[in-house]
């Protein structure tokens, strides 16, 4: 694709988006966050059970030789 023709496909991109209203934006911001928060707790949930794991079997959290 060359740089003209990419241009050109991103201004008929640009001619049809608008700006969205406050209400919508909301509505964007809360599912961005219910997103992040979602994920952030699924990495929280792996970090703890692993944390567990190396627990029970006596697995040191960090390599030897560093605090």
């Amino acid at each position: 694709m060359g740089v003209k023709k990419a241009l050109s496909s991103v201004y008929r991109v640009l001619k049809l988006t608008r700006k969205s209203d406050r209400a919508e934006f909301m509505l964007y911001l809360k599912l961005v966050l219910l997103g992040a928060g979602i994920v952030g707790a699924i990495g929280f949930v792996i970090y703890f059970l692993a944390s567990e794991v190396m627990l029970v079997y006596g697995i040191p959290a960090t390599p030897s030789g560093t605090p």
